[in-house]
């Protein structure tokens, strides 16, 4: 009932205005001086609101999932820190084995820590995500750093070495820097490792993990995360704009 109401009311101040434009040549002075008092008025909020609806509309969609996939995928999943706001939205001086929500973990071995891992709003026309992380490294006296992903169980179930496994990202750094992925599959008592350099020469980047080459026992696949590890990244700053996997099954031959 209300919104009919609204509906109406503004259908009237609508007409009002109209007429009054319409008019404009044709009024007394006094009117017209009234009528334009009240519609800078008007003006100044309609302004406001139209430039905070267009910043807000053109920023990716927070909560959105959606991102191209390869044909047949069966999986697809961008994690929680690039979909939408963390409750902890950041980490200063980052002890190892830190979280930043429920599946980013960072883990190195420095003796003292001057690193900061912090969500941040896209804001860019081009991207999908809604959010991402940065990373700034200042002094870095340890001998590796890591950036670690939990998969949810949905990536281990069906899984087989019929599978390509695809994870893509867009990330930019100060300086260049070397990034590998390796993909962890904890299958019983083993896990199964497989690295791949990200060639970050192109903005977004695509590593495919090819699964026919891997050892892993399919019967007793339990899970799996994602490394991203970062050599000599000291006096950088890493902006991981999206991240996210599909997996689906190789071409018949």
């Amino acid at each position: 009932m209300g919104r009919i109401i609204d509906n109406l009311f503004y259908k009237r101040v609508l007409r009002r205005w109209r007429r009054a434009a319409q008019s404009a040549e044709a009024v007394d002075l006094a009117t017209l001086r009234r009528q334009r008092n009240a519609a800078r008025q008007l003006r100044t909020h309609l302004d406001r609101l139209i430039h905070v609806a267009d910043g807000r509309l053109a920023l990716p969609r927070i909560g959105t999932s959606y991102f191209a996939t390869p044909h047949g995928t069966d999986w697809s999943w961008r994690p929680e820190a690039w979909r939408g706001p963390l409750p902890v939205p950041g980490l200063s001086s980052v002890q190892s084995k830190s979280r930043l929500g429920d599946e980013v973990t960072l883990f190195h071995d420095c003796a003292f820590s001057e690193l900061t891992l912090r969500q941040l709003r896209n804001t860019r026309e081009r991207d999908l995500a809604a959010f991402g992380l940065r990373m700034d490294v200042f002094k870095f006296d340890g001998s590796f750093l890591s950036l670690v992903v939990d998969l949810p169980e949905g990536a281990a179930q069906g899984l087989t070495r019929d599978h390509l496994f695809r994870v893509e990202t867009i990330i930019e750094t100060e300086k260049p820097l070397e990034i590998f992925a390796r993909l962890n599959i904890r299958h019983g008592p083993n896990t199964e490792q497989m690295v791949r350099e990200l060639p970050l020469a192109a903005e977004e980047v695509v590593v495919e993990f090819d699964l026919a080459y891997s050892r892993m026992n399919e019967k007793r696949v339990e899970k799996l995360w994602l490394d991203l590890i970062f050599e000599a990244p000291d006096m950088n700053q890493v902006i991981i704009r999206d991240l996210t996997f599909a997996r689906y099954r190789r071409a018949a031959l």
